[in-house]
């Protein structure tokens, strides 16, 4: 018998069980993948567990207490507060090298904090400011610099608060500790942000005059302490000292 070209019978698989195959395998990672993401809620694994049970009528004479499937691999929120609050360390101890470097004679008045959301920069006296004036001085303006690019890169609101110690203000532009406080705590906001750049959107400013103080007024050492400002690495938008 004689076949036309299009009657005879063609080699291999027929076409139609290539693109079949494709659709499988692609339903198979499919499903590897939902496998993968899933998170088994161990008291709904256990209720509907037992409930198939009861309904096929399987019976146990011990319980049966196994390890449900499908949970994370890694717990993400506890390493992510882990790995934050590393590299809040190193950061701090960046800037207290930078401190200890440029201004040796007067790093008794400058102090890092590091908490677990935190890092707080703390400079005291007249390091950064002339008594009674908010104009930064020029020889702090390298080290703000520098604090301002290592907080530029790290995640977090930089919330800067401005404080003074309890001498009456005498004259100037300031009526009060309260006005020169915030005063202050504006001028480092703007220079972190016209010179570091960093986002205006991450920088809050708070001014507290001498009602929060860090020690004594009572003595000139305490009054140095008091007179600071404090440029907060945080979290939150929101601080309470």
């Amino acid at each position: 018998m004689n076949y036309s070209a299009s009657d005879r019978p063609q080699d291999g698989a027929p076409d139609w069980i290539v693109t079949f195959a494709d659709l499988m395998i692609l339903l198979l990672c499919f499903f590897i993948l939902l496998l993968s993401f899933s998170e088994t809620n161990k008291k709904k694994f256990r209720d509907i567990a037992g409930s198939l049970e009861k309904a096929f009528g399987v019976q146990r004479k011990k319980p049966d207490i196994g390890k449900p499937l499908g949970q994370k691999m890694i717990a993400r929120d506890f390493d992510q507060q882990i790995i934050q609050k590393k590299i809040r360390e190193e950061l701090a101890q960046i800037i207290r090298n930078e401190i200890s470097s440029r201004f040796k004679n007067e790093s008794g008045l400058m102090q890092v904090e590091t908490t677990g959301e935190e890092i707080i920069i703390r400079l005291m006296g007249e390091t950064t400011f002339d008594s009674g004036k908010a104009l930064i001085k020029e020889n702090m303006k390298p080290l703000l610099l520098k604090v301002g690019a290592l907080l530029k890169d790290a995640d977090g609101y930089v919330i800067i608060c401005g404080h003074t110690d309890n001498v009456p203000i005498a004259g100037g532009p300031y009526k009060s500790n309260l006005v020169l406080s915030m005063a202050r705590s504006a001028a480092v906001a703007e220079f972190l942000i016209e010179k570091a750049r960093i986002a205006p959107k991450r920088i809050s400013t708070m001014g507290f005059g001498e009602h929060n103080p860090l020690a004594s007024n009572d003595t000139p050492e305490g009054r140095r302490q008091n007179r600071r400002v404090e440029i907060i690495l945080s979290d939150s938008r929101h601080y309470t000292p």
